[in-house]
């Protein structure tokens, strides 16, 4: 699936028992919203896919992931703001990272 797709993706691995996870949900919405067709949102919970987590390490909640080219390239654990992750997000699709990675 991260694999496949034409967009970048901005996977959310959360757990429905994780507070700060569902105070990201709204934020991701609306990244969802202000990005659209130049991003897809992807949600994926830990405790129904585990596989998926332990192929990419996941180990904090929540964890969000910007996967381009089915390679992730921006990772970061914990709550951020909308225009935190669009700022994010944005640095990433614009090439200003071309050949680097940040953790």
């Amino acid at each position: 699936m991260l694999a496949r797709s034409d967009l970048p993706l901005l996977v959310d691995f959360y757990a429905t028992w994780c507070g700060p996870c569902q105070m990201m949900s709204p934020i991701l919405t609306a990244v969802q919203t202000k990005m659209k067709g130049k991003l897809q949102v992807v949600k994926i919970d830990t405790d129904k896919y585990p596989g998926i987590a332990s192929q990419h390490r996941i180990q904090a909640l929540p964890t969000i992931a910007l996967f381009i080219g089915g390679k992730m390239v921006f990772r970061f654990e914990g709550v951020l703001n909308e225009g935190q992750i669009i700022d994010k997000v944005n640095y990433y699709l614009n090439g200003a990272a071309a050949g680097q990675q940040k953790q």
